[in-house]
């Protein structure tokens, strides 16, 4: 419940006298983990195929899979997910500077 509410680890550990990567352990143990939504930018008029994906602990499946080169299979480069990091809450609007702060990070990663 704290985490579907925006609780990060480190938070839940400081109210319960732990530590983050205690509470990090027992949660994954526990089987509390993020899933990926997908942004349906249509409104639901149409079938909907968008790269705009975000993380939330208020879901109980993936819509895209995540691939890690931790997975049995060992992707390669090309199949591994990249996972660019913003803040706050996604709004219809927001997609211009959304896209602009995600091109700009991925422009400073290649430097």
């Amino acid at each position: 419940l704290a985490k579907q509410q925006g609780f990060s680890d480190k938070q839940i550990a400081l109210a319960l006298g732990s530590d983050e990567t205690a509470v990090r352990a027992h949660r994954k143990v526990e089987g509390v983990l993020p899933v990926v939504k997908q942004i349906d930018t249509l409104a639901a008029e149409f079938p909907a195929q968008t790269n705009y994906l975000y993380m939330t602990y208020n879901g109980t499946h993936s819509d895209q899979e995540v691939r890690t080169r931790g997975a049995p299979h060992k992707p390669t480069d090309h199949e591994v997910s990249t996972i660019v990091l913003g803040c706050g809450a996604y709004r219809i609007g927001s997609s211009v500077e959304f896209d602009w702060c995600a091109v700009s990070c991925i422009r400073t990663l290649r430097k």
